[in-house]
């Protein structure tokens, strides 16, 4: 069906266009399969990612302020190369379509190649340049990707459809660090917790390499190459028309409160190794870790992003940070043990739930169709880099006073830039246009 419709020569119509279909038809098949492509990424992606911040700080002796550094770098190369992504998915071909799916390509390509270069690179800085390719990649494909998901869906439905995609591509940070356990074992290599072998984390490394491959394969055979556009723009924006968008009263609000709130929010790694060492989790479960995260993630995805279709996506957006902000104060209390840790990841996958497609969601209905890629590169970017400096500062301050310490100032500083954001988006008014429809 799908390898059909990319020959053709007119952008497939989605379902979900057609007025008076609902239910299923909310989800077109596009959105299913890039969900597809996402799921299986991700298992390649989070396979590597389980296990990555333990093999660091203990095989390799990283400090906190070291390895904040290489997880910012994850997060400020993707930054850099959003905007570049968005704005070339933007452009027209011979034939006059956008080339979301050509772009998303190569960062997906890009991302696959850099699974096995793992296995050769044995130092910090090798590593830091694999995983900075690794983020171009990712930085690519992201806002491409979304721009074909809001392309194929109507804009009542967006808020379900990126959470289907969001729930496919968390099955697969589900599958990933499961996957990457099972490997382990299957290797027999230890955790590397007293300097021991790496073969465990190589075959880790070559299963997340094959995985890649496959997920490249299914985008390019089953995602159609045209998606639905503004049949009356012939002209390819360019980078200066792009970057005026922040001159859009819903887009600018939205991008500045992602930053501020990206300032805040403690990478998910750095939660990780707070839990492990503050609630005293045996080290050979840490790559159990993020399957609490991603569980809660998928059951609440879909509803989450139906029910932002009903409340408002500023709403549920803020309310996302709220749940993250629970996190924090769950962390840093008295509790311990198996409570206290479930309750932590349901939290913090509940966070993601509210927040990750609720904003390319919102983020869409802000900009025109010819500029879909740009408008949302521009939301992603401005997160990313704001995350990006949060784990640079959050390892300092590991390293100056310890986790816990950290983890308390940042909490204080997420509780106020949550009600800096709602100062931000105070001034919605019903019948504003796409304002409105963004941040009611």
């Amino acid at each position: 069906m799908y390898v059909a419709e990319s020959r053709g020569s007119k952008a497939p119509s989605a379902p979900a266009d057609r007025p008076g279909r609902r239910g299923a038809a909310a989800v077109p098949g596009t959105v299913l399969v890039l969900g597809t492509v996402s799921l299986v990424t991700d298992v390649s992606s989070e396979m590597v990612s389980a296990v990555l911040p333990l093999y660091l700080l203990t095989g390799l002796g990283l400090s906190p302020l070291g390895f904040g550094l290489l997880d910012g770098i994850q997060n400020g190369f993707s930054a850099l190369v959003r905007l570049a992504g968005g704005h070339l998915a933007d452009r027209r071909g011979a034939g006059g379509a956008a080339r979301h799916k050509a772009v998303a390509a190569v960062g997906y390509g890009l991302s696959a190649l850099c699974k096995p270069l793992l296995l050769l690179v044995h130092t910090v800085p090798l590593i830091g340049a694999v995983l900075a390719v690794d983020r171009t990649g990712k930085g690519l494909r992201t806002a491409p990707r979304d721009a074909m998901i809001s392309l194929a869906t109507q804009p009542e439905h967006r808020g379900r459809a990126f959470g289907v995609h969001r729930a496919m591509d968390t099955a697969g940070a589900l599958l990933g660090p499961l996957t990457a356990f099972l490997v382990l074992r299957l290797a027999g290599g230890p955790l590397l917790a007293d300097g021991g072998e790496r073969h465990g984390y190589d075959a880790v490394f070559a299963v997340s390499a094959c995985v890649a491959v496959l997920g490249v394969l299914v985008l390019l055979l089953f995602v159609p190459n045209r998606q639905q556009a503004d049949e009356a723009s012939t002209t390819a924006p360019s980078l200066r028309e792009g970057l005026a968008l922040l001159r859009r009263p819903a887009l600018r609000r939205l991008a500045l409160c992602a930053v501020l709130l990206g300032l805040t929010t403690v990478s998910d790694s750095f939660l990780y190794l707070l839990v492990q060492r503050r609630l005293g989790l045996a080290t050979d479960l840490f790559p159990l870790l993020p399957l609490g995260t991603a569980a809660a993630f998928l059951l609440l995805a879909v509803p989450l992003g139906a029910l932002a279709d009903r409340i408002g996506r500023r709403r549920l957006f803020l309310a996302g940070h709220g749940l993250l902000l629970l996190a924090y104060g769950l962390l840093l209390s008295p509790l311990d043990g198996l409570p206290a840790v479930l309750g932590v990841l349901v939290l913090h996958g509940a966070f993601y739930a509210a927040t990750d497609g609720v904003l390319a969601a919102a983020a869409a209905d802000a900009v025109p169709a010819e500029q879909r890629g740009a408008g949302l590169a521009l939301v992603g970017t401005g997160q990313a880099l704001a995350r990006f400096a949060c784990s640079l500062v959050f390892g300092a301050l590991w390293s100056a006073v310890g986790g816990t310490a950290a983890l308390a100032w940042s909490a204080v500083a997420l509780a106020g830039c949550v009600l800096g954001a709602a100062f931000v988006l105070r001034d919605a008014r019903p019948g504003a246009g796409s304002d409105s429809e963004v941040l009611s």
